[in-house]
Parts: C-alpha cells; structure tokens; sequence
C-alpha cells in the first residue's frame, strides 16, 4: 500500500504545503522564512505525513529532486518539526527490557552520555604535552561510542526492509544516506586524535563538534521521526521478527538486560469456512521425497545440506530484483556480507547504501540485459582474508533471464598453496 492512501483528502493537502516548503528550501530559502508559514499551517505534523513528503519528493517526476537533495535538508527537515510531531498513542509493550524500541532509546540515552563525556574530557585536555591518563581515557570513550555502528546496522539490516514491505522506501534510503555521512564524521575525529601533538587540541574539538552535531541529530530523527513512524505501520510480528534478526548484528553500549517475549497475537484473519489458503510451509515439504535435480535425483534434506556445506557465501536475487535465498556455510564472524532473514523478499536496491546503488544497478542492467553474462571483484580484509565475489545472470534453457547469484569467497588458502598435494591427509585439517 503507498503512504498516500493512509491519508485522507486534509492530510493530503497538509503534505502539499509540507512539499512546497522543502522544494522552496532547496532553492534557496532561508529557514526562517518558512518556520512562520509552518506554525501558521500546522498545530502537529505525523511521522506519516513526512514519510509521504519525503517519497514525494524523491519520486515525482515533475521536479529533479534526488535522494541526495531530501539527504541535505534533512536537518532544516527536522528542526521545522522538533517538537511539533505527533507521536500515536502510548503502548506499554513497546517499553518492555528487550523490545527493540526500548532497545534503541536505552542505546541512544547511552551514547549521548557517551558524547557528553568525550566532550568534557576534550575541554579539560588542555595545551600539549597533554596529559597521558586523560588522553587514555579519550581512546577508551571514543572505542565505547563507536559501537553506535551495530545501532545503525541493526537500523538498516532489519529495521529498514520492514519499512520497504510497507511502502516506506524513501525515509530508510535518506537515513542510511546520513549514517554514511556519520561514520565518516567519525572516522575523522579518530584520525585526529591519533595526530593530535601535531593538529592540538583545537583541531580535534572542531572535528568532534562537527560529528557530534550531526549524530545527536540523527537520535533525534530517531526518536521523533522514525519511531512514530514504524509505530503506526509495524506489528506483533514483524517486532518479533525484528527482535530476533536484532542479535545477529550486536548491541550498542548496553546490552538488553533480558529477551522481550510478548503475549503472542496472531494478525492473521483466518477464514474457517475458507478452503482456497494452500500456502505450504517450507517446514511442509517433504524432506527426504527424491525429486529430480539436474542429471540425478535429489531430496530437498541433500539440497539444503549441499548448498550449506559450500565454502561459498551464495545469495540469489529473482528477475524481479528481489532478494530471495541466501545459504548459511560461512560462521557469522567470517561472513564477508551478513544476511538476516527480514531481508527475504525485500527490493535489492533497497539493500545497499545510497552511495554504492549506482553500481549495483548498473550491474544488474549488465546482466539482465545479456550484455555480460559474469561480473567479478575481488579485494583484501583488514582480517587477512582475500575476498572474491562473483556475479552470474542465471538464465533459463531458452535464455530468458532468471536472476543474479552471488558467490563469495576467501580465496587467501588458496593464494598460499604451493607444490602439489595428491594424497589423504592422515587427519581432518583445523
């Protein structure tokens, strides 16, 4: 369902204005100029009503403005509606330990500590030769924060392709766009500190005022635009899914003290009079029924333990560009590309940051298109793999295109094999 159809015909022109404002900013407005027109306009705006802006503005065909365009005015954006945006009504289940909303205002109460403190530390460094244990300290609060990253990955991995099923594209596209202008914020203050007798104490304050500006404004956009937002559109289950894919990227500062397990509800509207429902369950298929495969017979038991047992991590995108299968042979630790469960049936362009999509569509044009048939990149990780990623159109008997596998490898073993080995290890190799 679009956001405007959650919008009755007021709500709708409400957005209009909303619309006129930005594109008015983007030309050259000064904030001031418009704060007035919106107090005039609106008593309270709904975080749905800025979802429908922002896909208004990124979607319309009758204006250029970009992603890249809302990404800008995302601050002017959310200092016109601080304190101005109407939250849904309260529901205690949604502060239960280990919800993933209590999850991320705990982190976000936590890393403005964490930001507080770097602060004061910064101030009280003084002039060089600075002092070593204050310096010890900086490194240890500028470790502890960092871990801001698990909060964004767990905001864009399992959080964001919720959002997409919904219709919301366009809030997660310009979000992620911003995190990426954090982290790189960020990995400035580091290079800083380590360089610090040589830029003082003046260089590094500027760089963490800078960052620190921008990180808690995205708290704020969290808290006051992204939450009320999933608020109304998410339910029981997809928290319960999002809870669960949560662990798989780690937490930040805090961890939850216990798991949030709801009373289940289901939010399936079940027919007993209807005989037409034949979804089947995967849990449903016959496992060991030897079906054919290729040039044998196969049960889906074997296929399953074949394609997980691959030193491979393979991912399948359908003619649709939409995300279907992933196997699970490589540990978490070693993975080069973490998948969680969520992301099945989610939009692959919605799968990747802003700044990497035009390769990504460009690659898929390529193959779908016949105009390659393989794609292939291969490069170092700091954690001494040597990674190889392959791109293959899979195509059908008659050539009509099926869809993209993606097969990732460390191929550091095998860079290092020298000589030949053409017999039996005495014993399985560590």
């Amino acid at each position: 369902m679009k956001e405007s159809e959650h919008l009755n015909d007021n709500q709708k022109k409400r957005v209009m204005v909303l619309k006129d404002i930005l594109l008015r900013l983007h030309k050259g407005a000064e904030s001031e100029s418009v704060q007035a027109e919106f107090d005039e306009h609106f008593q309270g705006v709904s975080a749905i009503e800025i979802s429908l802006m922002e896909h208004e503005l990124i979607d319309s065909e009758d204006n250029a403005i970009t992603f890249e365009d809302v990404m800008k005015l995302c601050n002017v954006h959310a200092n016109l509606f601080k304190n101005r945006v109407s939250e849904p009504g309260k529901v205690s289940e949604f502060e239960k330990p280990g919800h993933p909303i209590q999850i991320m205002r705990t982190e976000n109460q936590a890393m403005r500590a964490a930001v507080m403190r770097i602060n004061r530390i910064i101030k009280n460094l003084g002039e060089p030769p600075f002092e070593k244990g204050l310096l010890r300290g900086l490194y240890n609060q500028l470790n502890l924060l960092g871990q801001f990253d698990a909060h964004y990955k767990r905001k864009e991995e399992v959080w964001f392709p919720v959002m997409e099923k919904y219709g919301h594209d366009a809030p997660p596209k310009v979000m992620w766009g911003v995190d990426d202008q954090i982290r790189e914020l960020f990995d400035q203050v580091k290079r800083d500190l380590e360089v610090i007798d040589k830029v003082g104490r003046d260089k590094l304050q500027e760089s963490f005022e800078t960052f620190s500006f921008e990180f808690n404004e995205m708290i704020f956009k969290e808290e006051t635009i992204l939450v009320p937002l999933v608020l109304d559109i998410f339910n029981e289950d997809d928290w319960i899914g999002i809870a669960k894919d949560s662990k798989e990227y780690g937490y930040t500062i805090v961890k939850p003290a216990e798991e949030w397990v709801p009373e289940r509800v289901s939010f399936i509207e079940e027919d007993s009079d209807s005989e037409e429902k034949e979804e089947i369950a995967i849990e449903d298929v016959p496992r060991h029924k030897e079906m054919p495969f290729g040039n044998g017979f196969l049960t889906l038991n074997e296929v399953e333990k074949i394609l997980d047992i691959l030193p491979l991590e393979l991912t399948f995108i359908n003619k649709d560009n939409v995300f279907k299968y992933f196997n699970d042979s490589i540990p978490d630790e070693e993975k080069v590309f973490r998948r969680a469960p969520s992301a099945i049936g989610r939009e692959v362009k919605n799968c990747h940051p802003p700044k990497s999509l035009d390769m990504v569509l460009g690659l898929i044009a390529d193959l779908s298109s016949g105009r390659k048939d393989k794609e292939s990149m291969w490069f170092p990780r700091k954690n001494g793999q040597f990674i190889h990623v392959t791109y293959a159109a899979v195509r059908d008997d008659d050539g009509t295109y099926m869809g993209i596998l993606e097969y990732v490898q460390d191929i550091q073993p095998l860079r290092e094999l020298t000589g030949m080995k053409r017999g039996l290890s005495e014993q399985d190799a560590e």
